[in-house]
């Protein structure tokens, strides 16, 4: 009699319910896995026939046909061996079914001993499991326990060795459910994380880079080699909020999906910052593959993602953050289908002013032709500016500045301001699917940045100008608001606004 069991197949950030089938006919021994398995699963048969006679069971020698349902859906990873095992116990007989196992959920990966080994994506199954509400329990391998129990109210099973979950079955030696969590709020260490007050001068650069961490505005650094770009870029974490719980677990999903979690490390409490070199393709950027997970701008979600030598990454790859910029994630489509990743990130850009750096730099002439710069500069299409929101120059520190003994504003102190503004924010959108002024919609910033008439004036005066375009128009009124809540103030006013387009202005 067919045995079945119940399993989850991961599909990036996204979950579905796989019923495991077994069926044993009594003929010449063989072992099919049928219903678009990829290599990983069709290469388990060893695992299984392995792992269940090295745990003591016997291996049937007989047809075994296992079936993975719904067999229109393609299947991948390795966390399918232990519900193949389980199956195959059950379909020989040698394991009762239960209602107990009815209601189970199993994922993981077998060793040849039997032992069981840690899979990825286990807090995305975690929490479809937990949603779907049916009160199914998980069990996981041992070192995914922690990961999987990060979702408040979903009941884990930590398991080590397949004879260990059968003798819990058996009701001969129970598992103990999975108590472990950990505390989102437990301070890290920031020691290699820049201090704003080892920086010295560039007070202007610092004012625009607490705008852009505040609302969650993109920033691009330009100036000479050596003006202070990359530090300034490094220090941007020390600045940044902590992550609450939600965004914790939104954004460990995606390291989990990627592969990028550990036993010691089941939880991101730290936004992020990635900084991928220029080489880097445009799958690695934006994700994708044969089996498509998370690429940098997803890795990046609620964090920095900072692009030093911001010209010299091929514009093909460049262009593929239009979208994650705009809508704050990314689609990887694939002859399979298509898969959403979020990518709602801060991108911090750095370029030099031409190719050889110095055609800002007051104590070093540029050597570059009008022609060299202007092709340099073109490398960066109008479309992608047009969506980063502050553009700062970065200039050379003078000698009497780095060997100034004054005292600059600290990261912490900067990070209390930063988080002042947010929590306005917070409060602002507390009724809105959004957490910063960056993400406002056009119908959300006609509603929460109102100007009065002569501002209005003012502000399409410079637009006309200035040639900005209608998404131009509607950055400025975005980082505006973020100006006028660090100021503490409820109305835009028009100093705000020409704040604003004082970084949007400069090149």
């Amino acid at each position: 009699m067919p045995a079945k069991v119940n399993s989850v197949a991961l599909f990036g950030l996204e979950c579905r319910y796989v019923k495991v089938e077994v069926d044993i006919t009594f003929a010449i021994p063989k072992f099919f896995i049928v219903g678009l398995p990829n290599k990983a699963i069709d290469e388990s048969k060893e695992r299984v026939r392995s792992s269940l006679k090295n745990a003591g069971f016997e291996v049937p020698r007989a047809k075994v046909t296992v079936n993975l349902a719904p067999a229109d859906l393609k299947k991948e990873g390795t966390f399918y061996d232990l519900p193949i095992a389980m199956a195959i116990l059950l379909a020989s007989g040698q394991l009762k079914f239960s209602e107990e196992i009815n209601s189970a959920v199993f994922m993981g990966e077998l060793a040849l001993d039997g032992s069981v080994m840690p899979v990825h994506g286990v807090l995305s199954v975690s929490t479809f499991v937990h949603q779907e509400g049916e009160n199914k329990i998980l069990y996981v391998p041992f070192k995914n326990a922690v990961e999987a129990n990060l979702v408040e109210g979903q009941e884990i099973i930590p398991v080590k060795h397949l004879s260990e979950l059968v003798s819990h079955f058996r009701r001969e030696a129970r598992i103990s459910v999975c108590k472990e969590s950990i505390d989102i709020f437990k301070s890290t260490n920031n020691e290699n994380i820049i201090n704003f007050s080892d920086i010295r001068g560039h007070e202007q650069v610092k004012r625009a880079v607490t705008i852009a961490t505040a609302g969650g505005h993109n920033i691009k650094l330009s100036g000479p080699p050596g003006s202070g770009k990359t530090l300034i870029a490094k220090a941007i974490p020390g600045i940044m909020p902590d992550l609450k719980l939600n965004e914790a677990l939104e954004v460990t999903r995606i390291y989990s999906s990627a592969g990028m979690l550990t036993h010691n490390l089941p939880l991101i409490n730290r936004r992020p910052f990635r900084s991928p070199h220029h080489t880097a393709s445009g799958v690695s950027l934006v994700g994708g593959g044969a089996s498509p997970r998370p690429g940098e701008v997803s890795l990046a979600h609620r964090g920095v993602l900072f692009m030093d030598e911001f010209p010299e990454f091929p514009r093909t790859v460049l262009e593929n953050l239009r979208q994650p910029l705009e809508d704050g994630v990314i689609t990887v489509s694939r002859a399979s289908g298509s898969l959403q990743f979020p990518a709602n990130f801060i991108l911090v850009a750095a370029m030099n002013p031409c190719p050889c750096g110095y055609a800002s730099d007051f104590s070093q002439a540029c050597t570059c032709t009008p022609v060299e710069i202007d092709r340099y500069r073109k490398r960066l299409s109008g479309p992608l500016l047009d969506r980063i929101d502050l553009n700062i120059e970065v200039p050379r520190v003078k000698f009497e500045k780095l060997t100034d003994d004054a005292v600059s504003i600290s990261s912490q102190e900067v990070r209390l301001i930063v988080g002042r503004c947010r929590s306005i924010q917070e409060k602002r959108f507390l009724n809105e699917e959004i957490v910063t002024n960056s993400e406002m919609s056009s119908r959300q910033v006609r509603k929460y940045c109102k100007i009065d008439n002569q501002t209005l004036i003012f502000l399409r005066e410079a637009s006309l100008k200035l040639k900005f375009s209608n998404r131009v128009f509607f950055r400025i009124l975005k980082i505006s608001r973020t100006i006028a809540d660090l100021a503490n103030e409820r109305k835009i006013f028009q100093e705000h606004v020409a704040e604003a387009l004082q970084y949007r202005s400069q090149k």
